[in-house]
């Protein structure tokens, strides 16, 4: 890898000075090896983007201030918004090259002021950048400006020298940048390459460790797709193009010296067509769609096994109960797909470890083990590639999030232990465990792991984390499943809409129109049903009620009854109401709407 590396007139800028004046925004990159580097001139007024040879003369009372990238420009009703970076963090490095995390972001609105637009559009404008800045707002946005995040060790091997000619937002894995859309004014223009910063959300950890007395670096990458992105409830399965939803890409690498190892995993939506609605129920029973399955299935594959080689669906979801449906129907669509490059393997992860029995997950392991030697790994060692991993295990349970986690760290530890055998670091596998300070790092890693993917996605921390930390399952573990659980449940029933919204717009799924408030409604206006509010309402009061008469002690017995079985009777009526017709009480997506409907 390390004669691979990118000429410097192709990096990423990533130190700027930004200079606002009344009718442009200008960008001045820091570039030490270039005395006089190009510098990019936004036209506030006429919205023209264009580069400079020098910096032209700016105003005294321009704002400068310093910014870390460009993450890009946003149309919404006031017009468009430039979004930059404001602060970072170091996250450390791979293979020679620095990985940052977003911390700040600022939006700035290409308008001096808002008196184009009358107040329902300024209310409206509003609610579109409350939605920005949800999604801004979120953790784990990462950067590299020398190194490509977006592909893994493997694929960058793999490329051509006209490759690394390319800039890094053209040559990138677009299933993994989320502001490619945000990026589209600037990518029109191939000169703008090096101020266009790819970003990547998901989970990235570098982690310096010593073995047996040798220095290695350990890495974790996890790279969430933009394709059917969204929130737990909303977002489910396939789409007609074959994306699943909640796919992650996880890479592990190992570098050692020059050496470096890498092994990668997937995880996304059962593939098929289904939906879980929120309903105000804790768990939405799953409806398995009653249409054709197999072309959706076919797609998916097809690029899977493109991009990955052959694959070993792991499936661990329950084969009974509310969940079997999905279990039933996937084993069919595989069998009837017929596919050689696929290999279903179903495991009912929470009937054969019940009774807190995880030890029973090695009966999974010893299933997947000829597979992990078929498969293989990538490896260079002193410069030559001596081995390429040829296949992936796709893991999913019903949200690839708790239970998927747990598998992928086992499987990946597994791996671990034979690369670091390998290189040379070990004498035998089994050793692994008697490095506690670098398996605390390994299972804490795979645990902060789960738990950022899982706030992404489910809205709070992953279940089951317990285990993927100590190796065992804890009371205090199952505790905290019980509280994460709670907060789920809140979040998925009435804030997920609003957060699927935000992806939406923040992807390019729904494009604000400029004329929103004006003579086209927004969906953002959708007014909910009035069932929405007054059944709620008259809960709560029937609820305070109720615990009224019961607290307050009342000398007539017999009336304080009456308003006891009343007020009772009302709970009940209110909450059977709100259970029965819960979608209505949900908050659901408002900019969905726009989407294809398959979606």
């Amino acid at each position: 890898m390390s004669s691979r590396v990118y000429p410097a007139n192709m990096e990423v800028f990533d130190s700027l000075k930004l200079h606002i004046t009344s009718d442009k925004f200008i960008v001045e990159p820091f570039a030490g090896h270039l005395k006089n580097p190009n510098v990019l001139v936004i036209d506030r007024v006429t919205q023209d983007i264009s580069l400079h040879d020098f910096v032209h003369d700016i105003p005294a009372s321009a704002i400068t201030k310093s910014i870390y990238g460009i993450i890009g420009i946003i149309r919404l009703v006031a017009g468009p918004y430039l979004i930059v970076v404001t602060e970072r963090e170091k996250v450390g490095h791979i293979l020679n090259n620095v990985v940052w995390k977003v911390t700040k972001t600022e939006l700035l609105c290409y308008k001096r002021s808002l008196t184009h637009l009358n107040e329902r559009q300024i209310t409206i404008n509003k609610s579109y950048l409350s939605l920005m800045e949800v999604m801004l707002n979120t953790e784990h946005f990462y950067y590299s400006p020398t190194f490509d995040l977006s592909h893994t060790v493997q694929r960058l091997y793999n490329t051509s020298p006209e490759f690394t000619s390319l800039g890094f937002l053209e040559r990138a894995d677009q299933r993994f940048i989320w502001n490619s859309h945000a990026l589209t004014e600037l990518s029109q223009q191939p000169e703008l390459s090096r101020f266009c910063l790819p970003m990547i959300l998901g989970y990235v950890s570098v982690n310096s460790i010593k073995v047996n007395g040798k220095t290695l670096e350990y890495v974790l990458v996890s790279r969430r797709s933009i394709y059917r992105a969204g929130t737990r409830f909303n977002v489910r399965g396939l789409d007609l193009q074959g994306q699943a939803a909640n796919f992650v890409e996880t890479e592990q690498i190992v570098m050692h010296g020059s050496d470096v190892c890498s092994f990668v995993q997937t995880r996304g939506s059962i593939p098929l067509f289904w939906t879980q609605k929120a309903n105000l129920k804790r768990l939405p029973n799953p409806v398995v769609m009653d249409i054709d399955h197999m072309q959706a299935f076919q797609k998916h594959f097809d690029q899977q096994v493109y991009v990955y080689g052959n694959q070993v669906i792991v499936n661990l979801i329950n084969q009974d109960g509310p969940e079997q449906v999905l279990e039933k129907k996937l084993a069919q669509v595989v069998t009837n797909a017929q596919n050689e490059n696929i290999r279903y393997e179903p495991f009912d992860f929470h009937k054969e470890c019940k009774k807190m029995r995880w030890d029973r997950l090695s009966i999974l392991m010893e299933r997947l083990k000829p597979d992990m030697k078929k498969f293989g790994y990538f490896m260079e060692l002193k410069g030559s590639v001596v081995k390429l991993q040829g296949g992936v295990f796709r893991t999913n349970c019903i949200d690839c999030l708790d239970r998927t986690n747990v598998v992928q760290s086992l499987i990946a530890k597994e791996i671990l232990q034979e690369q670091l055998v390998k290189l040379g670091l070990l004498r035998s596998e089994k050793e692994l465990q008697d490095q506690k300070a670098f398996d605390a790092i390994f299972k804490n890693v795979w645990a902060d792991n789960a738990d950022v993917i899982s706030k992404e996605y489910a809205g709070t921390g992953a279940l089951k984390t317990d285990f993927t930390r100590t190796g065992k399952r804890t009371l205090f573990g199952a505790l905290m499943d019980g509280y994460n659980s709670v907060i789920r449940y809140v979040k998925n029933n009435f804030q997920d809409g609003s957060r699927q919204d935000a992806m939406d717009l923040f992807l390019g799924n729904y494009i604000v129109e400029e004329n929103e408030g004006l003579t086209v409604k927004s969906p953002l206006e959708s007014a909910r049903d009035w069932k929405y509010y007054a059944v709620p309402v008259i809960f709560l009061v029937a609820f305070s009620m109720f615990m009224v008469s019961v607290l307050l002690p009342d000398e007539h017995l017999s009336e304080q009854m009456l308003y006891v079985l009343f007020w009772g009777m009302a709970c009940f009526l209110t909450l059977a109401t709100m259970l029965l017709f819960g979608a209505i009480f949900v908050d659901q997506p408002k900019l969905a709407q726009n989407k294809v409907k398959s979606d």
